[in-house]
């Protein structure tokens, strides 16, 4: 069994456009087409039985279609479980919170950088508080963004700290093992929190060393897999992580176990 925490798929009609786009933006080669076809087709060929789809708004405006796609993709099931999605500017936050948890969605996925918004600014405490009222799963992306290089980094570990003394316990995953490009600062300051990081976008330029030390001192048990699909090759992934010289039980929790438990399907 292999869960994979941390994919994006969009639909036919902007999948084309929205994946060159972000390519662009970041520099990166897409390996999919972004299309639920594509990604079904990656999971398929990674060995992976279950992928979280993580749609990111970056207008308010996008409040219901979004999420209409989202709600559709569950509905459909086929390996793919999607998270709903929320903008910080969105008008009633709280409202909107209650709307995703009545549509069944496990969680929501936000983006600082896309977003515009600082993690520990007002309007991301009111959604992370809402996540705990509600218990909602938040994935957020943090450290730094490719397309956003010039700017300032909006998910910092101080920011979730602060962050966190504010809103206290909620089931909250870091994405790119707690901050791309800031493992040093991770390390120091995050690692052994009650959170999870995710593996999306980070394993193929980290060193073994320094992703087992991240096992060692964060735990097993609060590691994701996820491969930030169609940006990352999901086999490949899958291949990097069982070259990490983990123990069996170590592999199986961060593949599997942990997701299974998050979202509630363990059985």
């Amino acid at each position: 069994m292999i869960v994979d925490f941390h994919t994006h798929v969009f639909s036919d009609k902007i999948a084309e456009r929205t994946v060159a786009t972000l390519a662009a933006m970041a520099n990166i080669p897409p390996y999919t087409d972004g299309t639920v076809a594509g990604l079904t087709a990656a999971l398929k060929r990674g060995g992976v039985d279950l992928a979280v789809a993580l749609p990111v708004l970056t207008r308010p405006s996008q409040f219901e279609g979004v999420n209409r796609f989202a709600a559709a993709l569950n509905e459909a099931g086929g390996g793919i479980l999607s998270f709903g999605g929320i903008h910080p500017a969105c008008e009633d936050l709280r409202g909107k919170m209650r709307c995703l948890k009545e549509m069944g969605f496990k969680g929501v996925k936000i983006h600082p950088d896309y977003q515009e918004t600082f993690f520990d600014e007002d309007s991301y405490i009111e959604i992370l508080c809402a996540a705990r009222d509600l218990d909602l799963i938040v994935v957020t992306h943090a450290g730094v963004d490719d397309g956003y290089r010039d700017q300032p980094v909006r998910c910092t570990p101080d920011r979730v700290r602060n962050a966190l003394e504010r809103v206290g316990s909620v089931k909250l995953v870091l994405a790119h093992m707690g901050g791309n490009r800031m493992a040093e600062e991770v390390l120091s300051k995050l690692a052994g929190l009650d959170l999870y990081f995710d593996t999306a976008y980070s394993m193929h330029e980290m060193e073994r060393s320094l992703f087992c030390e991240f096992v060692r001192r964060h735990g097993a048990d609060r590691i994701l897999f996820a491969t930030d699909s169609p940006w990352r090759d999901i086999g490949e992934e899958v291949a990097i992580l069982r070259s990490m010289g983990l123990s069996s039980e170590e592999e199986e929790k961060i593949f599997y176990r942990n997701a299974e438990e998050l979202l509630g399907i363990k059985e």
